[in-house]
């Protein structure tokens, strides 16, 4: 017997023939309500020209669901576990979904062996209802853009449209301008900061408003500037480098409270007292900030909310309750401990 191959088209042929995206097609058969109707149109036709079949097997006629949201947190698994930050965000998003009830399914942007992430064929094969994507760099835009399921991002998107897209975010650059100002005021002169990775967005706004916060008073010396990648060890690494340049600097901001910790470690390395000789502060109000020796003035952010809301805000994109770009930016608040 002849065996021929299977050649069921798919949702990517769907989206081809309908001269859509990817992601516009998988919105159609979703049943999202804020699609134009041409657009809408141009899918049904090309479903019916195809004779496509959406493959989820067990689901009764009407808006296709899994009843499974992917959490998607771009970085590796080492980092994932290390970082009490994603502990706080991923307990704000399983509350929320399990409020819902919903599941989810966790996945890591790892490579895999040809080189591309498994979390992205996961994302791309209808498995997920939608996905919230934590801790985003500018490598991962590109395979995010084309995943074909409603997204939401805990944290600005890191490309020059942003605003085409859902996030929740916190306010980065008022909360490291906030925390230089509080700096200055207690008369620190030489403010240095560790900042965050170049490719994320709080990396890149929390240094900016360092930045604007100095230039602002005509302060602003670039060489003052370090960079982490918001770990522990990244943060001692980038505090010694600038002591060792610049022994005069009595306040460092670090973009971070795990970098702060390793800020403190250099301190304590190098015989400098804190606040006395050098004021710290760092930014995410993490646990670990009230265990530091001296405990760890640092400005806080909402991480629970950012993950619960990240939620409620792709649920609606599911249903077709809000629409498909909305950003929401939370308040950060300066926590006064002894380090500052």
């Amino acid at each position: 017997m002849l065996h021929l191959p299977d050649i069921r088209p798919t949702l990517a042929d769907v989206a081809r023939a309908a001269g859509v995206s990817l992601a516009t097609a998988s919105r159609v058969l979703s049943g999202f309500q804020h699609v134009r109707p041409e657009t809408r149109r141009q899918v049904e036709q090309a479903v019916v020209n195809l004779g496509y079949v959406r493959q989820r097997a067990g689901r009764t006629p009407g808006p296709q669901r899994t009843g499974v949201v992917a959490v998607t947190v771009c970085e590796d698994g080492g980092r994932l576990f290390a970082d009490p930050y994603f502990s706080r965000i991923l307990h704000g998003i399983n509350r929320e979904l399990n409020a819902a009830d919903h599941q989810v399914v966790l996945l890591t942007m790892e490579p895999g062996r040809n080189g591309h992430s498994p979390a992205i064929r996961h994302l791309r094969g209808e498995h997920v209802d939608g996905a919230v994507i934590v801790s985003m760099h500018a490598r991962h835009a590109a395979a995010l853009e084309r995943i074909g399921v409603p997204m939401v991002a805990a944290g600005r998107p890191v490309c020059a449209d942003a605003d085409r897209y859902s996030y929740v975010d916190v306010d980065n650059h008022g909360g490291a301008s906030r925390a230089v100002r509080h700096l200055v005021d207690a008369g620190r002169t030489r403010i240095a900061t560790v900042a965050g990775p170049k490719d994320m967005t709080a990396g890149a706004d929390r240094l900016a408003g360092y930045r604007d916060a100095l230039t602002s008073l005509e302060r602003y010396d670039p060489r003052l500037v370090a960079y982490g990648d918001f770990g522990l060890r990244s943060g001692e690494n980038a505090a010694m480098w600038l002591l060792d340049r610049h022994p005069d600097v009595d306040a460092i901001f670090a973009a971070s409270d795990l970098m702060a910790v390793g800020v403190l470690r250099a301190l304590r390395r190098t015989g400098r007292k804190v606040p006395g000789d050098v004021a710290v502060i760092g930014f995410d109000d993490a646990a670990i900030a009230r265990t530091t020796e001296p405990a760890l003035t640092t400005m806080g952010q909402p991480v629970e909310e950012v993950g619960a809301r990240s939620v409620r805000e792709l649920l609606g994109l599911i249903d077709g309750t809000l629409p498909q770009c909305r950003q929401a930016v939370l308040d950060t608040e300066l926590v006064l401990r002894e380090s500052a």
